[in-house]
């Protein structure tokens, strides 16, 4: 169907794709440990106003106006005792995936791993972006975010060059499926407990409605490819994955 579109279609298309892809990765910089730029950019309202734009393109309703943190110091401050501090070394809202027993799903780490893992090494990626500081890290919601950006980046390239999206369109469902999404929901739930910690509202407020927005995102997927397989293969280990239906 996406080969034989309309131009006017595709164009469609493209434009929710590159929406979706923009908000991966604005709120990956969002939720990365806080630097002075991205400081600036909240106080500013630059990343707001990013935020703002896909958002509405994709039918969500105008992006809310939060107050900043007063500070780049309190940003900072409010983002480690939120996902980086805690009782005895842990953190209170951890933001890696097998850091949660319900995540994990009765599979050791490193199988976990290797299953998240396996969706980067697909598209060509040995590990999130080592400037991140998340190189050995593949299921932290950072390298989830990126990797989703780049799914979202693929469909538009194929989209341009009159090519098969549904490859992409694939694996985006698969990994908000069986990863990202349930990783957003656990961290939602686990911060509703954790909130008094300083957290930045507008940060906050992305932890609220990522979790919804995935999931319009995933049925938006599944009306274009079909639903997500059953996910008993992933637990048989990464070479049984669906890998081949993105091909």
């Amino acid at each position: 169907m996406t080969q034989l579109a309309a131009p006017a279609v595709r164009q469609h298309e493209r434009e929710f794709a590159e929406a979706r892809g923009a908000i991966y990765r604005l709120a990956a910089v969002a939720l990365s440990y806080p630097m002075e730029e991205t400081w600036e950019a909240l106080t500013d309202g630059r990343l707001q106003e990013a935020l703002n734009e896909a958002w509405q393109t994709l039918g969500g309703e105008p992006w809310p106006r939060f107050e900043s943190s007063p500070t780049s110091q309190d940003l900072q401050v409010g983002y480690m005792a939120t996902f980086v501090h805690g009782k005895r070394g842990k953190p209170r809202v951890p933001l890696v995936a097998s850091a949660y027993d319900s995540l994990v799903g009765g599979l050791t780490p490193g199988a976990y791993l290797l299953n998240v893992q396996a969706f980067y090494t697909h598209f060509g990626l040995t590990a999130a972006v080592d400037d991140e500081g998340h190189k050995d890290q593949p299921d932290h919601l950072i390298a989830m975010l990126e990797f989703c950006a780049l799914l979202c980046h693929l469909e538009v390239q194929a989209l341009e060059n009159q090519r098969d999206a549904a490859p992409y369109r694939r694996a985006q469902r698969d990994f908000l499926v069986r990863y990202l999404r349930p990783l957003l929901q656990t961290i939602r739930a686990k911060y509703a407990h954790e909130n008094q910690h300083g957290l930045d509202a507008n940060l906050a407020h992305l932890v609220k409605v990522l979790p919804d927005w995935t999931r319009t995102q995933q049925l938006a997927l599944e009306n274009q490819v079909g639903p997500c397989p059953e996910e008993g293969a992933r637990k048989a280990g990464p070479e049984t994955t669906s890998q081949p239906m993105w091909d």
